[in-house]
């Protein structure tokens, strides 16, 4: 059965749950289950990318729904999309953290009047440590990020942890909690007026479950 919308669904962490949602739903994924390569799948109405893409094809029109993280919506909170609901799974915390041992975010600061971290979110890192009053010099970063403090690089790091064991197995140690980060569902701000009612009873029946 088809929703009679394009959903963008998120490759990666989120990618399990999403589609056991939409078969909750009565939205058929089993091509998309079983084909590893393949991005769309029009009869579903499905498309799949990375997570960080959706609110991307979703602003644009490209789909009318998706769901993502709440981390990649703070850090594009310039996306014009609709945030519909909070759909629970794949939680995940933004954290500050530093090496174990010592207070190097805090020695930076009062050594040098600021901090400097290295993340893959820098307009979440930026927005925290200016909204805590701290001065800190954004580090972007693409690949593991636990490695810029081990190398000297950077002071702390800003990144998504589901359980903290990356973070210790790198002798690394949450010192701050930015925000918990969930997956949600969001909207085209055009296919939530044209699409209402499609829209509204996906939304109820996610709520009813």
């Amino acid at each position: 059965m088809s929703s009679g919308l394009t959903i963008a669904v998120p490759r990666g962490a989120l990618f399990g749950g999403a589609l056991d949602l939409l078969d909750a739903l009565g939205i058929e994924t089993g091509e998309v289950r079983s084909n590893d390569r393949r991005l769309l799948f029009e009869d579903a109405g499905i498309v799949t990318m990375r997570p960080s893409d959706v609110p991307t094809y979703v602003e644009h029109g490209s789909a009318d729904i998706g769901i993502t993280g709440k981390d990649v919506l703070l850090e594009q909170s310039h996306r014009n999309v609709y945030e519909l609901l909070d759909l629970g799974f794949g939680r995940c915390r933004m954290v500050v953290a530093a090496a174990e041992g010592g207070d190097p975010i805090g020695s930076a600061l009062r050594r040098l009047g600021r901090v400097r971290i290295a993340t893959k979110y820098p307009r979440i890192a930026d927005r925290h440590f200016s909204q805590t009053g701290r001065q800190a010099e954004i580090v972007e970063v693409k690949g593991s990020v636990e490695l810029a403090p081990l190398t000297g690089l950077v002071d702390g790091i800003v990144d998504l942890t589901a359980t903290g064991t990356t973070l210790a197995e790198n002798g690394l140690r949450v010192v701050e909690e930015i925000e918990v980060s969930t997956a949600r569902l969001i909207a085209n701000p055009v296919a939530h007026k044209l699409k209402a009612e499609q829209i509204d009873a996906i939304v109820e029946r996610v709520r009813a479950r």
